[in-house]
């Protein structure tokens, strides 16, 4: 009789992975989970078309600043008060609403010690550093990278394709399951290397990670949409739980 278990369901890994053919292609699954994600989105509400507010005379540019923004505060407030808007869905129409990106932080975990036992020959031989650096590479300008320019100039442009893709650091896309594919701009990259082999390899550390997420008309972030909207559809499975919560009429 087998001592594991057959219907043992199969953990989905997290991933960066570079959106378009470069060399050298940067893939990176996480190694361990991270076990925390923090998602942040920030809305700033204003008046519509608020009249400009005239400084007196003499006043400094920060003291200027200061008074703008006490003045908007409070025409804001002013604005709520006002007795059209005793329909609060007339208000929702009427004030103007930025609605920031979406940021995304979170810890990547990186420790050799399982392929360690496992005698792997890479690992044995450069610890964790095959993955610190391919992390690295995804803000570094493509059109910096050695290997593409040396295979460039060696098999040349063909249709103008090129192997470095341009000035600016790869574009990567953020794998969290099958529901969450996002197109990211990594903000800040965190390094903290915690123990190393005899010859200096890192083999733990540990990567804090800042993401912004593009959103807009690509269709990577579309199917994300859409699947966050089908999410909410089916939210209405809790509707049942509606008369413990209560509305005033």
């Amino acid at each position: 009789m087998s001592g594991g278990f057959t219907n043992k369901p199969k953990i989905l890994r997290g991933a960066f992975v570079e959106y378009g053919l470069s060399i050298p292609p940067l893939i990176v699954p996480f190694q361990f989970n991270p076990v925390q994600l923090t998602r942040n989105r920030s809305l700033i509400f204003s008046v519509p078309n608020a009249p400009a507010q005239t400084a007196p005379a003499g006043e400094t540019g920060e003291t200027r600043g200061a008074a703008a923004a006490t003045a908007a505060r409070s025409t804001l407030r002013q604005f709520h008060q006002r007795e059209e808007f005793s329909d609060l869905l007339e208000l929702q129409r009427q004030q103007q609403v930025q609605v920031g990106e979406e940021s995304i932080t979170f810890d990547i975990r990186l420790d050799a010690t399982d392929k360690l036992n496992d005698g792997d020959a890479i690992t044995e031989q450069f610890g964790i550093m095959p993955q610190l650096c391919t992390l690295e590479l995804m803000v570094y300008p493509k059109s910096e990278s050695m290997l593409g320019a040396a295979l460039g100039a060696l098999l040349g442009s063909a249709g103008g394709f090129s192997f470095t893709r341009g000035e600016n650091p790869p574009m990567i896309l953020f794998i969290w399951g099958r529901k969450r594919v996002l197109p990211v701009n990594i903000n800040s990259m965190n390094i903290t290397e915690t123990e190393f082999s005899t010859d200096l390899n890192p083999i733990r550390a540990s990567v804090a990670v800042n993401l912004t997420v593009i959103e807009g008309p690509n269709p990577v972030f579309k199917y994300s949409k859409a699947m966050k909207e089908v999410m909410s559809v089916l939210n209405v499975t809790n509707l049942v739980n509606i008369t413990d919560v209560v509305i005033p009429g």
